[in-house]
């Protein structure tokens, strides 16, 4: 585990004063667990920066690091032994702005998207951590936003993400180099100014090496999630190199760039890792033979604890494959749809207008076994009334166009696609960890 140059917490408390004390003790007990001095990782001016005295932490335990027993020239102080960490984590679809959508978010100067989300927002700021999936890159500086099949987004879109609760997003995906390398920067600097993390695309070899993490804090025990990205194509778009955008052979089912990522991950201390995969095809809900044996062999692989499927725009099954890292299954979300989006009937599919939240509990034990429970929210996009989203079981009354026909018709076509396996949540997941937030290193050289 490397020392944080800066951490910087989640939601509400990313705009905090009285969270900055917190997050220095923090920052201070990551350090320390990593080898630095306590000089290292935090300085006098920082200190005397907080808004209230606090007493820095010995070395924050880690998870697995909680169960170690005492060296024997130890003499260690009474405390009560450390219990398991439980923490929610949610996950959404494919984040993809057409110009009509662009167009509901408009203001007389720039773009609000916040509006359109809020249906859906308290699911997402109801959970500890909040992954999306970015798939289009940001408008690079001087350039206008664009539709398909080249996109562009306003980088307003990566803020308001922030603004409704989620802590960052996989950007690897058949759209990532479609504004070539300025898009890329641009979009991973739209997340360093939100304060939001990002896996997938890097803007220098060094970047795409780092892991990006997450951190749950309980207690005196920190539990360190590893975000994997990686896509199946970049629509035949060059890519300037090789680290630029995570890269899998499905047609192979070579799951070894997963598999590599998610043991350095464990290398460098990640207690959960959670990979999100770009592939396959479009508009199909039954996953190909190919997306099958890819997901089966990161489950074999006993590394990645949740794979989180995107690129179809139609909700797909969720089931738990053999494997994982206690041999118990890894759960497998093998598509989850759109999430902001204008496709429909008319241009894809009629399941293109839905998509789920994936919403998980982990429980992860002080010597390291991770446990998860797997649920979902299914959410829907009405277009007719400015891509208002909502939950589909909870549309308030005479909200928007969609009619009861409709809401059941999409409920029934979601139901049929996700299937049983995992339990369809009807209330926001809830926090369980004291804190949680992304884990964040300053911006690249370029």
């Amino acid at each position: 585990m490397t020392s944080p140059d800066r951490t910087v917490p989640s939601r509400a408390l990313r705009t905090s004063l009285a969270s900055a004390a917190l997050v220095a003790a923090i920052a201070v007990g990551l350090a320390l667990s990593a080898g630095a001095t306590q000089d290292d990782a935090v300085t006098p001016d920082a200190a005397a920066a907080s808004p209230a005295a606090v007493a820095l932490p010995s070395p924050a335990p880690t998870a697995t690091e909680a169960s170690a027993s005492p060296s024997p020239s130890a003499s260690p102080a009474p405390s009560a032994t450390p219990g398991p960490v439980r923490f929610t984590l949610v996950a959404g679809g494919d984040v993809l702005p057409h110009g009509s959508v662009n167009a509901s978010a408009s203001t007389a100067d720039g773009y609000d998207y916040t509006a359109l989300m809020e249906g859906v927002r308290p699911y997402i700021e109801g959970a500890d951590l909040a992954l999306c999936h970015m798939e289009v890159p940001v408008a690079p500086e001087g350039t206008r936003p664009s539709d398909h099949p080249i996109f562009a987004a306003p980088p307003e879109l990566v803020r308001d993400l922030g603004a409704v609760g989620w802590d960052g997003c996989s950007t690897a995906s058949n759209h990532s180099v479609d504004q070539g390398t300025a898009g890329v920067a641009a979009t991973l600097a739209a997340f360093d100014d939100a304060l939001m993390q990002h896996a997938g695309t890097a803007r220098t070899e060094a970047e795409s090496e780092r892991t990006s993490f997450y951190v749950v804090q309980d207690g005196d025990t920190l539990v360190k999630v590893a975000h994997l990205s990686f896509t199946w194509s970049t629509n035949g778009l060059p890519v300037s190199a090789p680290w630029q955008v995570g890269t899998v052979n499905v047609h192979a089912a070579d799951a070894t760039p997963i598999v590599e990522a998610a043991q350095r991950a464990r290398d460098e201390g990640a207690d959960v890792v959670v990979a999100s995969v770009h592939c396959c095809v479009e508009y199909e809900t039954e996953p190909t033979a190919a997306q099958r044996a890819l997901a089966t062999k990161v489950a074999e692989s006993g590394l990645v604890d949740l794979y989180i499927g995107h690129h179809a725009h139609v909700p797909q099954p969720i089931e738990l494959l053999p494997g994982g890292p206690t041999g118990e299954g890894m759960w497998t979300a093998f598509g989850l749809g759109n999430f902001l989006s204008s496709q429909g009937a008319d241009c894809c599919a009629p399941a293109s207008t839905s998509g789920v939240l994936l919403a998980t509990t982990f429980t992860v034990a002080p010597g390291g076994a991770v446990a998860v429970e797997a649920g979902w929210v299914p959410i829907t996009v009405d277009r007719s009334s400015a891509h208002a989203m909502h939950v589909l079981t909870a549309i308030p009354d005479g909200a928007g166009t969609l009619s009861a026909a409709e809401v059941a018709a999409r409920l029934a076509m979601m139901r049929d696609a996700v299937g049983d396996a995992a339990t369809e949540l009807t209330a926001p997941p809830g926090r369980r960890a004291e804190h949680a937030f992304p884990l964040l290193d300053p911006a690249p050289a370029a």
